[in-house]
């Protein structure tokens, strides 16, 4: 069962939404919030998997509130107004709602939640060390990768997705690279750009703002410059 909450200031909307949303057995209601402060609240002290954000709201508009998380739940906008639609595709909202919608469209736009959390990876730690885990499992191509953390090169961001590079395989995940980041030891990977992940014992040489793995040849960010210098300065 899927959480949400509708964050809009009009009771017909709430009434509009709650109605479609009826029909849709695999999602619950938990609240109503009448303003985005309102919603701020709640998540502060409640998880849901997603929300109905209206846009047009007064004191505190819609999208500014989204910018506002630090770990937004999934989000589908409704608006009467499409001009803000690339903003919000740029804070990664699930789907755009142009008011008045349908139901077949509400039901796309959950039905884009529901699949973005069945391909969240799960992860299986085989070692019996609670904090160094040896393999997780990752799902891609409609199937679930069981991988071995040894096998693993590097891991490159992709939009909203990330690739992870295996000595003989590539996968691409539905996970950020940050996922991926908070997840793994830090004594085995280190992030040396904003898009790149490297397995520590795979690197073959440092040379310069870059470094090379087998034959992949890997930025180093100036942000993460200092991560990289204290490998070499230990």
């Amino acid at each position: 069962m899927l959480k949400f909450i509708i964050v809009d200031d009009e009771p017909l909307a709430h009434e509009v939404i709650t109605e479609l949303c009826n029909m849709i057995p695999h999602i619950e209601l938990v609240h109503n919030c009448y303003s985005a402060m309102e919603a701020m609240q709640y998540l502060n002290e409640n998880k849901v998997d997603f929300m109905f954000l209206d846009i047009n709201m007064p004191k505190l508009k819609g999208l500014d509130f989204l910018k506002t998380l630090s770990q937004p739940p999934k989000t589908i906008i409704t608006t009467a107004y499409k001009e803000y639609a690339l903003e919000g595709y740029e804070l990664n909202v699930v789907d755009y709602l142009l008011k008045p919608f349908s139901f077949d469209r509400l039901v796309k736009a959950v039905n884009k939640v529901s699949e973005l959390q069945a391909s969240k990876p799960f992860i299986q730690e085989v070692s019996k060390d609670d904090t160094n885990p040896t393999s997780l499992f990752v799902k891609g191509d409609k199937k679930y990768h069981q991988i071995e953390l040894d096998n693993v090169l590097y891991i490159e961001a992709y939009g909203n997705y990330t690739k992870l590079y295996l000595k003989d395989d590539m996968i691409v995940s539905h996970e950020k690279i940050s996922h991926y980041e908070d997840f793994l030891n830090p004594s085995h990977f280190l992030r040396v750009h904003k898009s790149f992940i490297v397995a520590i014992d795979k690197i073959k040489f440092i040379e310069g703002n870059r470094m090379v793995i087998q034959d992949h040849k890997i930025p180093i960010g100036q942000t993460y410059k200092s991560h990289v210098n204290k490998l070499v300065n230990k």
